[in-house]
């Protein structure tokens, strides 16, 4: 059987669970608070694709044009794969010390090494700078979980789906923000001159806002109650019926027993919980085809005509995620909350994700677009593929959080981010390679090699729309 330690004196999820109890309303400020810092967090995840072709090619590591893709997706791949290193043990953190001290260091950790890596000169050092902020950012996992249990039951659903809708927005503000600061002296030398630090650091003004952005979140950290409960011993122990009173009689004497189950033991009842496991499966699915598409849609928009690329500057890349940016703002805001109320959770997701494996198969055919058309219809298919995948995302999150006690909520979302991690890092390295095959076989024998690169990405999202269809993938009640 389960059984929860008696909390301490002064336990701050006792104070918060007081208030939640007190207050009927929606939290209003903590939201906001959750919204700023996840927003600001998430931001230096994708911000580089834009400009990123364009970096690797100034840092002379490739020595074809058509290799500059490869390159690149190791840079995209190095977050994700520091990240899945760290977000277990960053969960573990979380459950034990509190969901505050863990936000305060992910943030801490933006602001310094996503400043870093604005400033790499070499190749080897935007990939050491990209891995350490995967590393020391561990926030996605609590604070799903904080977003959760900072308000009452019924008003859970809304403080996930606002950590999603924040990662959604983020997911197109920061390339937008990327694309248009990016090699700011030649964009605007009426502002910056090709002397200026940001003329002989071309990429340092993106990664320079975002960081001031996040050192205004790590301000809003100071208003952040703690939820996490502090119990006498560990937080959960397994036990039988004739060691619960010992236990309960050295907790209440000030002897916390030591017991069998241990944080570990959290991740092995986790794992065993198949419910969350299909939920996060399914995640870890679209979350590689979403970080895919990302990689692909920033170096196919950039890349050359003659590569059957759309020779866009990264400028205009700017404009179409921040467009597709305030779609999925209104669309969060507005259209979801009526979706789910009157369709439930399953359907929408299931219908967005055919939606966007129907939108994703109109991009190849894009190529033979030009002008002002090209840019009307790019820009259309852009919000609907962003606002199809935050959709299925926001479902998965409320998911996973729904399936586990509160106790687990840190470890279980860690066991997520490790896994996505491990997914979204063969994300970008596999789409770089493989956009960097598609350019180099522009004539293929059958189809040419960007509608090859399309197809590919469809059959990710056709998997993970089958895998909804489990027995085991079952939804929470409305």
């Amino acid at each position: 059987m389960v059984f929860r330690m008696p909390c301490k004196v002064g336990c701050p999820g006792c104070k918060q669970d007081e208030i939640n109890n007190n207050k009927t309303g929606i939290p209003y400020l903590n939201f906001f608070y959750i919204w700023i810092i996840c927003l600001c967090s998430t931001l230096p995840i994708q911000s580089l694709f834009p400009y990123l072709y364009f970096m690797i090619r100034d840092l002379k590591v490739a020595k074809q044009e058509q290799e500059i893709g490869f390159y690149a997706g190791f840079v995209g791949a190095s977050y994700f794969i520091a990240r899945t290193i760290s977000a277990v043990p960053w969960g573990i953190f979380a459950d034990k010390y509190g969901r505050k001290p863990c936000i305060i260091i992910s943030i801490i950790s933006v602001i310094v090494f996503n400043t870093l890596f604005g400033l790499s000169t070499t190749y080897w050092m935007a990939i050491a700078t990209r891995a350490l902020l995967g590393l020391l950012c561990g926030i996605l996992g609590p604070i799903k979980a904080y977003a959760s249990e900072v308000c009452r039951k019924e008003h859970q659903a809304l403080g996930i789906s606002l950590v999603t809708s924040s990662r959604a927005i983020a997911f197109v503000v920061g390339p937008a923000i990327g694309g248009f600061l990016s090699q700011p002296a030649k964009k605007y030398p009426n502002i910056f001159s090709q002397e200026s630090i940001f003329g002989r650091f071309p990429y340092f003004l993106p990664s320079l806002v975002i960081s001031v952005l996040a050192t205004g979140a790590c301000v809003a950290c100071i208003w952040l109650p703690e939820t996490l409960h502090m119990r006498h011993g560990d937080n959960i122990v397994e036990t039988d019926a004739m060691e619960l009173q010992q236990i309960v009689n050295s907790s209440l004497v000030g002897k916390p027993r030591k017991t069998r189950s241990g944080r570990f033991a959290s991740v092995k009842r986790c794992l065993k919980n198949w419910q969350l496991m299909s939920a996060i499966i399914v995640y870890c699915i679209f979350s590689l085809y979403d970080t895919s598409y990302n990689e692909i849609f920033s170096l196919w928009a950039v890349s050359s005509r003659k590569y059957r690329g759309l020779s866009f500057t990264s400028q205009d890349v700017g404009i179409v995620l921040a467009i597709s940016g305030i779609g999925i703002l209104i669309y969060q805001l507005m259209i979801y909350p009526f979706l789910v109320k009157h369709f439930g959770l399953s359907k929408p997701l299931r219908i967005a994700a055919v939606l966007s494996i129907s939108t994703l198969a109109t991009y190849p055919f894009m190529a033979n677009l030009y002008g002002m058309e090209l840019k009307v219809l790019i820009t259309i298919a852009s919000v609907l593929k962003n606002i199809f995948s935050a959709t299925i995302t926001t479902v998965c999150n409320i998911l996973q959080t729904t399936t586990v006690i509160q106790e687990q909520r840190g470890v279980a979302n860690g066991i997520s981010v490790t896994l996505m991690s491990i997914f979204k890092a063969v994300g970008p390295a596999a789409a770089g390679i493989l956009f960097s095959w598609s350019q180099k076989n522009i004539t293929g024998l059958f189809l040419p090699g960007d509608h090859i690169l399309f197809i590919l990405l469809n059959m990710v999202a056709v998997i993970g729309l089958a895998l909804t269809f489990m027995p085991s993938f079952t939804m929470p009640t409305q």
